[in-house]
């Protein structure tokens, strides 16, 4: 394999489609970037990323904290709506980020995922959203999260179906392991029926926090 890799290499590669590949990547799942209009991989970058998903544990497993430690995510920042769109639904969680001291241009924020939103829908399936976005305004990892009592059915989420969870994901430019190994761990935790089925009921900010993030 060549040190930096194309679209239909990574396809052939993994054995999936070229459009999976442009998705995973649009999503940034899977680690890469554009060189002017088009995607290169690193092939380093791309053995770490499969070594991490084939393993059972670390895909799934967001980084334990200490009790009461976590800046990735506080009890404040999880919001249950009854009703919204979606527009609105990333308003709100951009103001919620934005309380945090590690967010230092709330209007940034706010343009960084609407224009990720614009390149590509961040709704994932399974009734989850996961906008995103890397900016230099940022000066640690943090996430905000929506409970959505009425989904939002134009969401336009990869499976077409109303979005009723929500966590929004804002990290520095430069951390992007720790972006993508935390954006691949909310994915495969919020992808496990039961988790959603218990965020969804929960009208406990702390219950859906617990389901999101391990203490020790």
């Amino acid at each position: 394999m060549h040190e930096i890799m194309t679209i239909e290499e990574i396809a052939a590669y993994l054995r999936v489609s070229e459009r999976t590949v442009y998705e995973w990547a649009q999503k940034g799942d899977l680690p890469g970037g554009k060189l002017g209009t088009t995607w290169r991989f690193k092939r380093e970058d791309v053995e770490n990323w499969v070594n991490s998903r084939l393993s059972s544990k670390t895909a799934r497993t967001i980084p334990v904290v200490k009790k009461g430690g976590s800046t990735l995510l506080t009890t404040d920042r999880v919001v249950i709506l009854e009703e919204t769109d979606k527009k609105s639904l990333l308003t709100t969680l951009v103001d919620l980020l934005a309380t945090s001291p590690v967010v230092k241009n709330r209007d940034e924020l706010l343009n960084g995922i609407f224009a990720r939103e614009e390149l590509m829908s961040t709704g994932i399936g399974f009734g989850v959203g996961v906008p995103h976005v890397r900016i230099d305004s940022i000066s640690d990892l943090v996430m905000a999260v929506a409970v959505c009592k009425r989904p939002i059915s134009g969401y336009a989420s990869l499976d077409g179906q109303p979005v009723h969870i929500v966590c929004m994901l804002a990290a520095r430019s430069d951390q992007h392991t720790k972006y993508i190994r935390t954006l691949s761990a909310v994915s495969g935790r919020l992808k496990d029926e039961e988790t959603r089925k218990r965020i969804i009921a929960s009208d406990d900010p702390l219950c859906i926090y617990s389901q999101l993030i391990t203490e020790e």
